[in-house]
C-alpha cells in the first residue's frame, strides 16, 4: 500500500496537462451552437410554429398539439443533423441532481425495418417511476407512476449525442418531485406581485424578471489519489486526515497564477459550457489550495439553475478526462475554506430597469428603496425558512466556521444605504432618497483614471448582503440545486409586496397622495425589520447572542431546522402563492430528513470501515516494530542508562499509539451502537435528530485520534494520501 500511494502521487505530480484544442472561432461564433435556440428554432420551424412557441415562452400560453408535433419535427431534425441519436427528458428530482432516460429516434416502420420518429407527445410528456426518486410519501412502490414535461422555456440542448429536453417532474396525482416546478410558480408569483407595483410608477411595465448570477466553487483532486481515499470516493469529503503544514494561512492561492493541469481544464469546461449556451465568464483560483471558481454571466432564473446543474454534470465528465475528480462537497477537507454557491438574486422589469439599482430622480429612488425594504421585510419575517432552504448535511461544515456566511440569516446594506434608511425612518423628508448609483473615488495616481464604486462595500460574513444592484445570498452550499433557495426567496418576496400593494391601495383610498402613502409604509417596513438588518462582524460570539435577544433563528441542528418549512408562516406563505401546498411542503420536509440521515449514515459505514481495517492495523504494525526496536535495545546494551535513553523515548510512543488505538476502538463501537439505534426509529424526524446529536459527533470525536495518529506513524506506511499529496498541484 505504501508503495502504491507513493506511486500514485508521483503520477500526480509528474502527469503533463492534456492539450485542450483551442477553437479557430471567437466565443461568439459557436456560443450556443449545441442549443436549440431562438436561431434554431427560427430556421427549423415554420414561421407560425415559432411565433406560436415565442408566444408561449413569453407569455406562458398553452401550446397545442398541432404545435408541439411541428416544434418536435424541427427539433429533431436539428438534434439528428448535429450527431443526435437519442433524447430525453431532463429533470430535476429530489436528490439534488438531475436525471435522465435515454430512448432511440426509432419505431417501427411496419416492414420489418426501423424508421427515425420523434412526435410532439414523446416532446411535451415521458413517464417515469416516481416511487424511485424521493418523494416523501406521496408515491408508493405500487403507485410509481410520475410524468416530466416539457419547459419551452429552457431550450433544449445536446451533450454527448442526445438531445437533453429540459422538464418538470410531477407525481401521477399532480404534486411536484421537483425543484423546478415550484420554482416556476415562484418566479410567477413574484412576477404577478411585483409587476403590480412597479406600473404604479411606470404603466409602461408588462413583467418582472427573477434574475440569476451563481458563482460555482469547486475542488479538484488529481484522479489517481481520489481512488485511494474511499471517503472521498463514497462521501465526497475526507472524514479523516490532519491538515498540511502549509494550507491557506499564507493566502497566496486565493486569485494566484492558475496551475497548468488546471488551467487546460478550464479551457476544455469554458469550450464546452459555452457550446451549451452557459454564458461562463469568470474563472480563477478560490482561497483554499486545489479550489477553483467558474462564474457566468447573469441570466434569467430559471435558465441559470438549468445551466448551473447542466455545468455540475460537465465539470465532472471532462474532469476524468483531464485526470481529475471534482469534489463538490461544501467541505471536502477539514482545516480549509469549504465551497459556497453564491446566489447573486435580482429582479428586473421589461422595460429595463433593475428593480435594485438606485436611480438619478427621486422617483427612480422612491421605487428602488420600496423593493429594497420589502426585501428587508420578507427576509425578516422568514428567516428560519430561509436558513432551512440551504441548509444540509454537507453545507452544515461549511457555515458557520470563518470562511463562510453564519448559520443566522441577517442582511447586510452598507453604510450609504443604512443611513439613508436611518434618515427615512427620523423625519421622512423627500431630500432623504436622493442618491447617486455610485460615488466617484480617485486613486491619486496620474495614469490611473478616476473610477466609481459601489454604494456598499462587501462584508463577507453576511448570508444575505446586498451588493450594489443585487442581493447575494452566500449561504447557498456547492452542491446546492439553486431552485431551493430561490424558490424560498421569490414567494418570500412575493408574498410581501401583496402585503405592501394592499396596505398602499388603503392608503391612497383614503386621501394620502402616493409618494406620502409610500414613504409613510416604507418607515413603518424599516422600522419592522431592523432586526434582521446587521452590517457587523457576522463569525463573533457577541453577533449571536444579540441575534437570539433581536429573535432571529438561531438554531443550529439541520433536522430541527427543517421544522422551520412546516411552520404556520410558512405554510401560509406557500398556500398564499399557490407554490407549494401542505401535503407538498410534508413530503419535501420528509425528503429532507431522510436524505441527512442517510448522508451520515453512509459516512459512519464508511468511517467506522476505514478506522477499523485502514487504520488501526497500520497504527498496531508501527506499534509492533516499535516494541520489536525496544527489545532488541535492552537485548544489545546492558548498560541501564542507554536502555532508558535509547528506549525511553519509543516507549512514549507505544504508549502514545496505544491510548489513540484504544480510543478509536472503543469510539467506533459507541457510534455503531448509536447508528443500531438510530435505525430502529420509524419517524423520520426523530431518526434524523438521532443521527444529528448521537452518531455525527462520534465521528469527529474519533478523527481526532486517526489524526494524531497520521503525525505518529511512520509516513512509509500511512494507507491513505494525506492532505499535502491531496491539495497541492502543479
Amino acid at each position: 500500500m505504501s508503495n502504491l500511494r507513493f506511486k500514485m502521487v508521483e503520477a500526480a505530480i509528474g502527469r503533463k496537462a492534456l492539450n485542450v484544442p483551442v477553437p479557430e472561432l471567437r466565443p461568439s461564433e459557436y456560443f450556443g451552437c449545441k442549443v436549440f435556440n431562438t436561431e434554431k428554432m427560427r430556421k427549423y420551424l415554420p414561421k407560425q410554429v415559432f411565433d406560436a412557441l415565442q408566444n408561449t415562452i413569453e407569455n406562458h400560453t398553452s401550446l397545442s398539439r398541432d404545435v408541439a408535433d411541428a416544434v418536435a419535427v424541427g427539433m429533431k431534425q436539428w438534434a439528428m443533423e448535429n450527431g443526435a441519436t437519442h433524447y430525453t427528458h431532463w429533470f430535476q428530482p429530489l436528490t439534488g441532481g438531475t436525471a435522465e432516460k435515454h430512448d432511440a429516434f426509432i419505431e417501427h416502420d411496419g416492414h420489418g425495418g426501423v424508421v427515425e420518429e420523434f412526435s410532439g407527445k414523446l416532446l411535451m410528456q415521458q413517464e417515469g417511476d416516481a416511487s424511485s426518486f424521493p418523494n416523501g410519501g406521496t408515491r408508493s412502490t405500487f403507485e410509481a407512476r410520475g410524468y416530466s414535461a416539457w419547459d419551452p422555456t429552457s431550450p433544449a440542448f445536446i451533450v454527448d449525442g442526445t438531445l437533453c429536453i429540459p422538464t418538470i417532474f410531477i407525481s401521477y396525482t399532480g404534486e411536484a418531485l421537483d425543484y423546478k416546478t415550484p420554482l416556476l410558480k415562484s418566479i410567477e408569483a413574484v412576477d404577478k406581485a411585483a409587476t403590480s407595483i412597479c406600473r404604479m410608477f411606470d404603466e409602461n411595465v408588462k413583467k418582472v424578471y427573477t434574475y440569476l448570477g451563481w458563482e460555482q466553487e469547486y475542488f479538484l483532486v488529481d484522479e489517481a489519489l481520489w481512488a485511494a481515499r474511499p471517503d472521498l470516493m463514497l462521501t465526497g469529503r475526507t472524514l479523516m486526515g490532519h491538515e498540511s503544514a502549509k494550507n491557506q494561512q499564507l493566502e497566496d492561492h486565493y486569485f494566484g497564477s492558475i496551475p497548468t493541469r488546471v488551467a487546460a481544464y478550464m479551457r476544455d469546461l469554458e469550450y464546452s459550457c459555452l457550446e451549451l449556451g452557459i454564458p461562463a465568464k469568470t474563472r480563477h483560483n478560490e482561497v483554499a489550495p486545489g479550489q477553483f471558481e467558474i462564474a457566468p454571466i447573469f441570466e434569467e432564473a430559471n435558465l441559470a439553475n438549468d445551466h448551473n446543474l447542466l455545468l455540475m454534470s460537465v465539470m465532472k465528465r471532462l474532469a476524468r478526462k483531464h485526470s481529475f475528480r471534482i469534489a463538490l462537497h461544501e467541505k471536502p477537507f477539514g482545516g480549509i475554506n469549504g465551497s459556497g454557491k453564491h446566489n447573486n438574486w435580482s429582479l428586473g422589469t421589461s422595460t429595463g430597469v433593475n428593480l435594485y439599482s438606485p436611480g438619478k430622480t427621486e422617483k427612480d429612488n422612491l421605487q428602488f428603496l420600496t423593493f429594497l425594504v420589502n426585501t428587508l421585510v420578507a427576509v425578516h419575517r422568514h428567516n428560519g425558512l430561509l436558513k432551512a432552504a440551504i441548509s444540509s448535511a454537507t453545507n452544515a461544515h461549511r457555515l458557520g466556521a470563518n470562511e463562510a456566511p453564519p448559520a443566522i440569516i441577517s442582511v447586510f446594506l452598507g453604510r450609504q444605504l443604512s443611513e439613508v434608511l436611518d434618515h427615512l425612518i427620523d423625519d421622512g423628508q423627500d431630500d432623504s432618497i436622493k442618491m447617486d448609483t455610485k460615488q466617484r473615488f480617485l486613486t491619486g495616481i496620474a495614469h490611473i483614471p478616476e473610477l466609481f464604486i459601489d454604494n456598499t462595500d462587501r462584508n463577507r460574513t453576511s448570508p444575505f448582503a446586498f451588493t450594489g444592484n443585487r442581493f447575494e445570498f452566500r449561504a447557498v452550499g456547492s452542491t446546492a440545486n439553486c431552485g431551493g433557495a430561490l424558490t424560498v426567496i421569490n414567494a418570500a418576496v412575493a408574498e410581501q409586496l401583496l402585503v405592501f400593494k394592499g396596505e398602499l391601495d388603503e392608503l391612497i383610498a383614503g386621501g394620502k397622495s402616493f409618494e406620502i402613502a409610500i414613504i409613510e409604509l416604507l418607515k413603518k417596513y424599516i422600522r419592522l425589520s431592523l432586526p434582521i438588518h446587521f452590517d457587523g462582524n457576522g463569525y463573533s460570539d457577541e453577533w449571536k447572542a444579540e441575534a437570539a435577544k433581536r429573535g432571529l433563528d438561531c438554531e443550529s441542528s439541520v433536522p430541527l431546522i427543517y421544522d422551520r418549512m412546516l411552520a404556520e408562516g410558512s405554510l401560509k406563505l406557500f398556500k398564499s402563492t399557490g407554490i407549494l401546498s401542505e401535503a407538498e411542503l410534508h413530503a419535501r420536509v420528509e425528503v429532507n430528513w431522510e436524505i441527512y440521515t442517510k448522508k451520515i449514515q453512509i459516512e459512519a459505514r464508511v468511517f467506522g470501515d476505514l478506522a477499523m481495517n485502514h487504520i488501526l492495523p497500520v497504527a498496531s504494525r508501527y506499534q509492533a516494530q516499535l516494541l520489536d526496536k525496544v527489545d532488541k535495545v535492552v537485548k544489545l546494551y546492558q548498560s541501564t542508562d542507554v536502555v532508558q535513553e535509547i528506549a525511553g523515548r519509543d516507549m512514549m510512543l507505544i504508549e502514545k499509539i496505544s491510548r489513540h488505538i484504544n480510543a478509536i476502538r472503543a469510539g467506533v463501537d459507541e457510534m455503531v451502537d448509536a447508528r443500531k439505534v438510530a435505525n430502529k426509529i420509524e419517524c423520520e424526524r426523530e431518526k434524523a435528530i438521532a443521527y444529528h446529536d448521537n452518531v455525527a459527533p462520534k465521528i469527529e470525536e474519533v478523527r481526532i485520534h486517526i489524526d494524531k495518529l497520521e503525525l505518529i506513524v511512520d509516513n512509509e506506511i500511512w494507507p491513505l494520501p494525506k492532505y499535502r499529496e491531496l491539495l497541492f498541484m502543479k
